[in-house]
């Protein structure tokens, strides 16, 4: 005869035990009154635990169909006396966890009655000494009886703990994307506070564990839709997700958040965090260890994540700080100058700031390359970011925009590389380092390298067309043309308006003489810069005219009125074959110390004069041979 599954006459659930047979709810033995329609709301989500029960099927379940015009009163004044009796609260809930605009969710682990099971297993182990009693006692009955009545045994038999162990076993969490966390502010003005704390758990999560971590571009693409949790874990590629809430009331934060999975949508585990608002860096690492702990269980690792100790930050420059970020994440000119305000606002509150500096940094170096600095702004991007690994060397980010800054401006390849592994080891999960790294590889010709480094920043920050983008590039500088252009399309997927995909597709196309691809992205980049009408009109007419020569000539003419980069002045002559010219911008171009003149040995449009000896002679300069 095969072995039968008997579901439980009896769930326990903390001091409470649910007798399905009797109908009635117990705590510590001792009925509880509750009614029928909260009894069977009960019933039906400890039958589905973990999972999230729609207002749709707790209406078919529970609610006759005659009572639906009266089914939303009815459902509130159910789950109100359900919560009454269990003693648990919507905004902190230990048992029923209410899911935004979604349903609702059983979270509290459910242990079968004692009269049930078989074998009993001690409540007071921790629980990483539970699974391995657990592993023993399966290892020893599959030696004793067998594989095949082991597997009638756990069908039948249900220990506290056993199907999470043997979840874990079949589906390891090796990965993780945190959501966007909600702000329950009721403030809108407070966005910036909860993506902040998003992107601080997100930086805290990607230091632990050997787990991979999507970076913030990637889920940010997520904030306010609503999607099965299942397809946001497809479109992610990850295993499970962490969503959650955060709310600030005053000096106070609440945070709360849920590991869950993605496959199934299953709950794995939650918590609840309150702090004040000076402790919200002790608040973000818990919760970040907490859950890295969670999934280490479920890679039956013997490794605990690392105990933080983060120091407690002013409020104030705590509150600037995340101004700054909100701003800097933006990533236009603007944005950038509005970040620095902030950021410099919070060193003037606590100059022991790491993190402040850090940000400062990265928003000059942006600001570098999006709009037109002021003066001394590379000295200044310096000093922040060796003052921010003065104050902390262990900040990832620091290290990246050092190297960055030590590639672009000062042409020290030896020392970019070093701060760039230095950022990749603090931080495997960290997407723009190995992003940085891989272009500033494919710039050195080590093809190989950097299309790994740039596949592995793809994997962290799946949705970002800016990743997908420099990935582009790194393959149109190792001459993968067709790869190149298939790349840059994919990011126009993500961001049909994305303009540097567009750019480098002006190049690719003009390599493989396409023309007519050629022009159409150039169209499409003067459009999105905002060129006029009568521009537009007239690139068209020297296109028709002139082919591409005409275009060139034409954005030429553009740039002589502009204060653009002589580097990009130089290739636009080094496409139409005027080599004097084209010396002359580059010679421009290196006194002025151009971030872009690092392109020069890889740049496709420079291949008509690499036999003039000259440029041998500029490259030696740049110590690019």
């Amino acid at each position: 005869m095969p072995a039968q599954e008997t579901s439980p006459k009896v769930l326990q659930f903390g001091v409470f035990e649910l007798d399905l047979h009797r109908g009635e709810l117990r705590k510590e033995g001792v009925k509880v009154k509750l009614q029928e329609q909260p009894l069977k709301v009960l019933e039906f989500l400890l039958g589905n635990a973990g999972q999230i029960i729609t207002h749709e099927q707790l209406r078919a379940h529970v609610w006759p169909a005659n009572t639906f015009v009266e089914f939303d009163q009815g459902l509130y004044s159910a789950m109100a006396r359900l919560r009454e009796a269990l003693g648990d609260a919507a905004d902190s809930p230990r048992f029923i966890q209410t899911v935004a605009r979604r349903g609702y969710r059983f979270i509290a682990p459910i242990i079968p009655h004692a009269d049930e099971v078989s074998i009993e297993v001690k409540p007071k182990l921790e629980t990483h000494r539970r699974l391995a009693l657990q592993r023993w006692m399966f290892s020893l009955l599959a030696g004793l009886l067998g594989g095949a009545l082991l597997l009638a045994l756990l069908l039948t038999v249900n220990v506290a703990g056993t199907r999470e162990w043997l979840y874990s076993r079949t589906h390891p969490v090796r990965s993780l994307a945190v959501l966007p966390l909600e702000n329950l502010s009721g403030d809108p003005e407070q966005e910036y506070f909860a993506d902040g704390m998003t992107d601080e758990l997100i930086t805290t999560l990607a230091k632990l564990g050997s787990f991979r971590v999507v970076s913030r571009t990637s889920v940010m693409r997520f904030k306010k839709v609503s999607k099965p949790l299942t397809q946001v874990g497809q479109e992610l590629n990850v295993d499970a997700v962490v969503e959650g809430t955060v709310e600030r009331v005053g000096s106070h934060v609440r945070i709360r958040v849920q590991l869950i999975d993605a496959d199934t949508d299953r709950h794995l585990w939650a918590e609840t965090y309150d702090r004040e608002l000076r402790d919200t860096l002790l608040l973000q690492s818990e919760a970040a260890r907490d859950i890295a702990q969670q999934i280490q269980f479920r890679l039956d690792s013997d490794r605990r994540p690392p105990a933080l100790a983060p120091r407690q930050v002013n409020p104030q420059a705590y509150e600037a700080y995340l101004h700054g970020l909100y701003f800097s994440n933006k990533r236009s000119s603007e944005d950038f100058t509005r970040a620095i305000n902030y950021f410099q606002q919070a060193i003037s509150i606590d100059p022991s700031y790491a993190a402040a500096y850090s940000g400062l940094s990265n928003a000059l170096v942006g600001e570098m390359f999006t709009g037109t600095p002021h003066p001394n702004v590379r000295e200044q991007a310096t000093f922040a970011a060796m003052k921010s690994i003065e104050l902390d060397p262990n900040l990832p980010e620091s290290h990246d925009t050092l190297g960055g800054i030590h590639e672009f401006y000062e042409w020290d390849w030896s020392a970019a590389e070093h701060e760039y592994r230095r950022a990749i080891e603090l931080n495997p999960n960290f997407a723009a380092a190995h992003q940085d790294y891989a272009i500033f590889l494919s710039l050195q010709g080590r093809f190989e390298q950097a299309m790994a480094e740039a596949q592995r920043a793809q994997d962290l920050d799946p949705l970002s067309p800016f990743i997908r983008t420099t990935f582009c590039w790194d393959l149109s500088f190792a001459r993968r043309f067709e790869q190149a252009v298939k790349k840059c399309r994919e990011a126009l997927e993500l961001d049909p308006d994305f303009y540097h995909a567009h750019g480098n597709l002006t190049e690719i196309y003009a390599s493989l003489k396409q023309r007519d691809q050629a022009f159409q992205e150039n169209f499409k980049i003067a459009v999105l810069s905002g060129k006029s009408p009568s521009q537009l009109a007239q690139l068209q007419t020297s296109f028709r005219r002139e082919g591409l020569p005409g275009v060139w000539h034409t954005k030429l003419q553009w740039l002589q009125t502009e204060d653009s980069d002589p580097y990009e002045i130089a290739a636009l002559h080094a496409w139409l074959g005027d080599k004097e010219q084209t010396f002359t911008w580059l010679q421009k171009a290196y006194d002025r110390r151009s971030p872009l003149m690092e392109e020069a040995n890889q740049d496709a449009a420079y291949d008509n004069i690499r036999s003039d000896p000259r440029y041998s002679a500029l490259l030696q300069r740049l110590k690019l041979q």
